[in-house]
């Protein structure tokens, strides 16, 4: 537990690939591919863990990982936001054929805390359809397809695992797919609120701030679990070992001479240094995790990219101005 309690925290495969070594070194059972937009400003980067050997080495289950960064998914840019929405869109239809298909997505998290929010509120702006193929029996729709959706809340609400209560409205509802959508946390300030993954590994609750939780996967469900989630949070550590290295670099392009404790910092690995100030922190401010303080605003425009989103890759035939006309 104590060495568990010191470790990097990182919800992102990207960063457990980036913490296991260069990423332009590869790393057998490994594959990375990135890719650049420059016209939006953004980048995807593939990570595929592709054996036992890559599992071991970046602490992720053998799959796919999708992780799309681009500053303006935090910005309230009308244009970027629609572009952004088709490039997640985009990457969702290449996971598999989605037509034909009934869909349960599962809003994760705690709607009284906003950093936490982000499934609940993603689920509240989907077009949910299944209660119509259900009144409307032999309904066959070129447009719109079964799609349902559930908020579970956390066990602190309701005293379940939501595995249970996943599995209960699975094993009732009996869907082709199931679509996890949580917030997650990161080890890099730059990428809260501005990266988003996408997997199909399915997902751990609360995995990246040290609660230990039973997955939402398809050996826990019985059906296929893509998991989205945006870093909301960065642990108190992360941000003193950005800091320090964002000094450490200042010194060292500033000066001759870095001293002794600087250039023993310079030595230290990244995990070294993060578990130094991990154990200098801990006795003062515990596990503290910390989200930017625009993070309400943040939140409502974030879960409006991946509802839309959502909508745009289960309703593939309905046009996005139509998506908008029919939430509104």
């Amino acid at each position: 537990m104590e060495e568990e309690r010191m470790s990097i925290r990182t919800d992102l495969a990207l960063e457990a690939r980036e913490i296991a070594g260069d990423i332009k070194t590869e790393l057998k059972g490994i594959k990375v591919i990135t890719e650049k937009l420059t016209d939006l400003n953004m980048n995807i980067t593939k990570v595929q863990v592709l054996d036992e050997q890559g599992e071991k080495q970046i602490n992720k289950p053998i799959g796919n990982y999708i992780t799309i960064e681009c500053e303006g998914i935090k910005r309230n840019s009308t244009d970027q936001k629609k572009d952004i929405v088709e490039a997640v869109a985009n990457e969702l239809k290449k996971i598999c054929d989605w037509r034909n298909k009934t869909i349960l997505v599962i809003g994760l998290g705690n709607q009284r805390v906003t950093p936490d929010s982000l499934g609940p509120k993603v689920v509240a702006n989907l077009i949910v359809t299944r209660h119509l193929f259900q009144e409307f029996e032999g309904m066959n729709d070129d447009v719109i397809q079964p799609v349902s959706a559930i908020a579970p809340g956390v066990m602190g609400q309701t005293g379940m695992e939501t595995v249970e209560i996943v599995k209960g409205v699975v094993d009732a509802i009996k869907p082709d797919i199931v679509i996890a959508v949580d917030a997650l946390a990161s080890r890099r300030t730059n990428r809260v609120n501005t990266t988003i993954q996408i997997a199909d590994t399915g997902v751990h609750p609360g995995s990246g701030v040290g609660n230990r939780r039973k997955g939402l996967t398809q050996k826990t469900l019985g059906v296929p679990v893509i998991a989205i989630g945006v870093p909301t949070v960065v642990d108190a550590a992360t941000i003193v070992n950005d800091t320090m290295e964002e000094l450490i670099n200042q010194i060292k392009h500033n000066t001759n001479s870095s001293g002794q404790i600087i250039d023993a910092m310079i030595q230290m690995t990244d995990v070294e240094k993060y578990k130094l100030i991990k154990e200098i922190l801990y006795p003062y401010v515990g596990d503290l995790f910390v989200t930017p303080k625009e993070i309400d605003e943040v939140i409502e425009r974030i879960s409006d990219i991946l509802a839309m989103a959502l909508n745009r890759t289960l309703h593939p035939d309905m046009e996005y101005e139509e998506i908008r006309s029919w939430l509104s």
